[in-house]
């Protein structure tokens, strides 16, 4: 006699690393929170530089334009999207992490997945940044001599230090909002206020420090020898104690809806 073995097969685990990508891929499921939205805005908020350049370059007297465009340099209408990305890694914590929970994750998987989205976004965001950029160089600011991706504040050393520099805020604002959200699932409403004020006089500390050791100079001098790519690369320290603290603070985190 024939017999048919009716069971379902057993299913075999995913590998340590699937689950990490299962994670990511969480973070990216609505495409238009991480990046139809900011591009919308974005485009939203170039239209209207495009528009107010347009306009000086229209009617400002011959040479006064030059003056105008000058002034552009120090545009601050791309730091928008930093600021997104740190309210994207807070609602991570806030919103992701007790649905990854549901789905069987564990801690150090949902974080160290989420690691790998910011990682990724930080990446492809720094590079989307970096090409409008070199498109801005090569078009003479976007045939009107204005500034937008090119701002002073990003370096001054051309396209690829750009692109570092995005990449350097993108993680440092990625890793901050997501430490500091952590904080926020561990102890409410308790820890932001313990964290803000630390903070402060940590700050007001700083600045006491610098104007009485009359450190200013030194740390200008400091700052001008590395350049932008250098400066900038100094928030990899705290980018890196943020992620740190935020993997120690979600571990021992209870998510409640």
């Amino acid at each position: 006699m024939i017999t048919v073995d009716s069971s379902t097969p057993a299913r075999t685990a995913p590998t340590p690393v699937r689950r990490l990508l299962n994670v990511a891929k969480l973070h990216v499921a609505n495409p238009a929170t991480v990046i139809v939205t900011p591009l919308l805005i974005l485009a939203t908020i170039f239209v209207l530089n495009w528009l107010i350049w347009l306009l000086l370059t229209a009617t400002l007297p011959s040479g006064g334009e030059l003056a105008a465009g000058d002034g552009t340099e120090w545009s601050g209408a791309v730091s928008f999207v930093f600021v997104y990305m740190l309210v994207v890694a807070v609602q991570a914590m806030n919103a992701t992490f007790p649905l990854a929970l549901g789905y069987g994750a564990t801690r150090r998987d949902f974080y160290l997945g989420s690691v790998l989205a910011f990682v990724l976004l930080s990446a492809g965001w720094a590079l989307l940044l970096g090409v409008f950029g070199l498109l801005e160089d090569l078009t003479g600011g976007w045939g009107l001599g204005g500034t937008m991706f090119r701002s002073v504040i990003f370096g001054d050393g051309g396209a690829l230090e750009r692109t570092w520099v995005f990449f350097v805020l993108l993680l440092f604002f990625f890793f901050t909002g997501s430490a500091v959200a952590a904080l926020y699932v561990r102890w409410r409403h308790y820890g932001l206020i313990s964290y803000f004020a630390v903070l402060a006089f940590a700050v007001v500390g700083v600045v006491a420090l610098i104007v009485l050791t009359d450190s200013g100079g030194l740390i200008v001098d400091t700052l001008s020898s590395l350049g932008f790519a250098g400066s900038y690369a100094l928030l990899l320290i705290p980018t890196l104690i943020s992620a740190i603290a935020g993997f120690g603070l979600l571990r021992g985190a209870t998510p409640r809806n």
